[in-house]
């Protein structure tokens, strides 16, 4: 009989109830909540890790029996019975300190002060992200099964799917990637891999001990192991082994190709909850249609056009919502600020002083950055006035002009004089007539990619099935897929009043080929 009292539901406005499993009303487990260190924390990742090896189920029902421990005494594993040894259960992560901790972060970064109802949190991100790894285990594990033998149970796969995705996101700080880019990689890090560390000092002894989610569970000798997750949830580079398992290389696709857990679900939700779209894309038709063979995920010929509108809608994402005009300008008005305040925002290396970040997050960075108008420190207190000014939302940089700038499959992008901010500056500034060369300005080049380039570690991980000729192809085979740019920069100056717009889009146009040929007659 199913164990329903061992589940919970969460009802999410994206993926309708969300399952997981929970003890019913026992107390959590309070795992990891400091971390395991030196040689007792070693031994206590081993016997996690016999326990786990000794705690046997049944996939088939999805209840658990009697199991022999590691000592060789018999023991009761079941999770209605002993409460004891009882393995953590997924609501054990859902409700650990470092999941609850992104209920504080926004999962739009700062969209959310220009979509009033885009308030959605990382929290709600991950568990949907979590649902979406048993949803792809439906539709793509028989397949995986039949490309690689040596693949683990459907309820291995299965939970680490489901963990991976619940755990992506666990490294990232306040305002999420803006975080990245002007704090965590001072020190070389990015939330991928903060969250690697994270996972293996908080969550590594109960990861190897626990035995199932609400679909499926693991064969009674197999134990998650930690390191898998670390791997999935971490964006190949080139540097990288490359000897792990071909299984798991393959749901790597699943987190880093062109239709992953987590942009299937951010997609979605982000549309639903800024108003975009009700159903940004047709996810149904596009697991459907999709499998794994020996080269990677592949998507059959009849589903290409929902992969054409998937990578469509997350495009007009990216110009309509994430890269909003007014969006970018907190976000140029964000990086001034924390230039000069980051010092004082964390006191150095994330990875030192993980219990504290652990801490950090937007809620408590908006709320002490709001004291420091009144802190008796004269820098301080001029920094909190500035600060105060972003919170009321009087934003500095007004838009002047915009550009898209679209590049082509083969067309070289770093050559482009959009291809950083620093030499669309000066381009601009010299394209300037002399007398407003030197007024104060900031230009942005927000930058989104379509789809890796062949060459690129993370662009070899899609393919397409041909049924006529039951061949693997590239997907650059079809014209539809071909025409996809591989990336575009949306182009904007910003000045702090409108004084010198036409002289400022002049030189915009001049450097970017403004003018063009037009259509014969009307369309």
């Amino acid at each position: 009989m199913k164990e329903i009292h061992l589940q919970s539901l969460s009802h999410d406005p994206i993926h309708g109830y969300i399952p997981f499993t929970s003890a019913g009303e026992r107390k959590p487990e309070p795992f990891g909540l400091h971390a395991a260190t030196g040689a007792a924390g070693a031994a206590k990742f081993d016997r996690a890790k016999s326990v786990g090896a000794a705690f046997i189920g049944t996939a088939s029902t999805g209840t658990a029996s009697a199991g022999t421990k590691s000592d060789g005494a018999a023991a009761d594993d079941s999770p209605a019975k002993n409460s004891a040894g009882l393995p953590p259960f997924e609501r054990d992560f859902i409700d650990h300190p470092w999941l609850q901790r992104l209920r504080h972060i926004h999962q739009l970064q700062t969209a959310w002060w220009v979509f009033p109802t885009a308030e959605h949190t990382r929290f709600q991100h991950v568990l949907g992200a979590m649902h979406l790894g048993s949803r792809a285990a439906g539709a793509l594990y028989d397949s995986l099964r039949e490309v690689c033998p040596d693949a683990p149970s459907r309820g291995y796969v299965e939970s680490l799917l489901r963990l991976a995705g619940l755990l992506h996101d666990v490294g990232h700080g306040p305002f999420g990637h803006f975080f990245d880019e002007h704090f965590l990689a001072d020190f070389g890090l990015t939330h991928e891999t903060l969250g690697g560390a994270i996972i293996r000092r908080y969550f590594a002894d109960a990861i190897v001990r626990i035995r199932g989610n609400p679909f499926s569970r693991l064969t009674p000798l197999e134990s998650l192991d930690p390191e898998h997750i670390v791997f999935l949830i971490t964006r190949p580079r080139d540097e990288a082994p490359t000897d792990s398992p071909l299984w798991l290389r393959l749901l790597r696709c699943l987190f880093s190709g062109l239709y992953t857990i987590d942009n299937m679900d951010f997609v979605l939700r982000d549309a639903y909850m800024s108003g975009y779209s009700p159903k940004a894309f047709d996810v149904d038709r596009l697991l459907h249609y999709s499998m794994f063979t020996e080269k990677g995920l592949t998507i059959h010929e009849r589903g290409l056009s929902a992969l054409v509108r998937f990578i469509s809608v997350r495009a007009e994402l990216f110009r309509a919502i994430y890269f909003h005009r007014t969006v970018r300008a907190i976000d140029l008005a964000l990086e001034d600020l924390f230039v000069e305040s980051k010092r004082w925002i964390f006191p150095g290396n994330p990875l030192d002083h993980l219990d504290e970040y652990c801490e950090l997050t937007e809620s408590s960075l908006l709320v002490d950055v709001a004291r420091w108008r009144r802190h008796p420190d004269g820098q301080l207190r001029k920094l909190g006035e500035r600060w105060q000014e972003l919170l009321s939302r009087r934003i500095r940089w007004k838009m002047v002009c915009e550009r898209t700038i679209f590049f082509a499959p083969g067309q070289s992008e770093r050559s482009s004089i959009f291809s950083d901010r620093e030499t669309f500056e000066r381009a601009l500034r010299a394209a300037l007539p002399p007398s407003c060369r030197n007024i104060p300005l900031k230009v942005d080049t927000a930058r989104h990619v379509h789809r890796p380039g062949t060459r690129a570690p993370a662009g070899r991980q899609n393919f397409l099935y041909d049924p006529l000729t039951r061949e693997i192809r590239s997907l650059d085979d079809r014209e539809i897929f071909r025409r996809i740019a591989t990336s575009f920069r949306v182009c904007r100056v910003y000045a702090l009043d409108h004084e010198h717009d036409r002289e400022l889009a002049a030189a915009v146009d001049q450097l970017s080929g403004g003018g063009g040929e037009d259509d014969a007659t009307n369309m």
